[in-house]
């Protein structure tokens, strides 16, 4: 995700004027230089090479144009998955072995965290402090991941230098950082999979079925405080076919929603157990909420 939108900035340089409808500058001689060769090729209008001459004007003009047609489709494009797909997406390389269990990767963990922050939006203002707690620690990530991309490419590499500093534990670190994004994760997955088994019957509402996905992921670290006040957010959450529509986008059909979801967990939960495991072994999977 942080290189496509470098992506799109980097076409935006590129294209400037072209990106927003403008008009190319010339390649020499500055505008008039334009208007001097459309001239030229108004008088030779029966003369040999005519053609040439507007076959090369008009490749110069039509290739951005196409370059920038092929970007605009692409975004389109992407503009269309849903957050299930694109985290789908972003764990696919993850699934074929090419990294270490014993060492989950950073960006992935942070893109799917940032996709995890839109569907929370989705489900409405009764998750604001669990979206706010997630904001604050993915900020967190990314500062020490900034600092030296390649030390700080797995989140093994963030706990061991906290580990070693003694800060692990502290309510600032990135290690707890880590701990309450992987049981957010643990939350939507818990959600997403009572939404594909209850698809069909509409037993349940979403505001039960949030509840119960809350009860096995996030309760049990939760503190008294904590745990009444997502007991009063549970009155706001919305209608489950309001929300379903809003999760799969513009596609809101129901074997949509159960296809995506069957294509997320099995690459999803893996990679949660590798991190539990990872936190397991520094002795942080039993961090509660203060």
């Amino acid at each position: 995700m942080v290189e496509r939108e470098r992506d799109e900035g980097e076409a935006m340089a590129v294209y400037g004027p072209w990106h927003e409808g403008g008009a190319p500058a010339a390649a020499e001689g500055g505008g008039d230089g334009v208007v001097e060769a459309e001239a030229v090729v108004v008088a030779a209008a029966g003369e040999n090479g005519e053609g040439e001459r507007d076959a090369i004007e008009r490749d110069g003009q039509e290739e951005p144009k196409d370059e920038e047609e092929a970007e605009k489709d692409k975004e389109d494009e992407l503009e269309e998955w849903s957050e299930i797909r694109l985290a789908t997406a972003e764990l696919a390389p993850i699934s074929h072995g090419k990294l270490s269990s014993s060492s989950p990767p950073t960006l992935p963990f942070l893109s799917i965290s940032l996709l995890l922050l839109q569907v929370l939006d989705k489900i409405g203002p009764t998750m604001a402090v669990l979206r706010l707690d997630v904001q604050r620690n993915i900020e967190r990530l990314q500062e020490l991941y900034l600092l030296d991309p390649s030390k700080y490419s797995t989140l093994t590499a963030m706990v061991e230098k906290e580990a070693d500093e003694g800060t692990a534990r502290k309510a600032d670190s990135c290690a707890r950082a880590i701990v309450w994004l992987t049981r957010s994760m643990d939350f939507t997955i818990a959600l997403l999979q009572r939404l594909e088994d209850e698809e069909g019957s509409d037993q349940q509402s979403l505001a039960q079925l949030v509840e119960a996905a809350y009860k096995v992921s996030l309760k049990p670290w939760h503190g008294w405080i904590a745990s009444a006040a997502s007991k009063i957010a549970m009155k706001l959450i919305p209608e489950r076919k309001i929300f379903v529509g809003w999760l799969v986008g513009k596609d809101p059909s129901r074997s949509v929603l159960k296809d995506e979801i069957e294509r997320l967990v099995p690459l999803l939960q893996p990679f949660l157990v590798d991190i539990h495991d990872m936190l397991a072994k520094f002795r942080l999977d039993r961090l509660k909420s203060t």
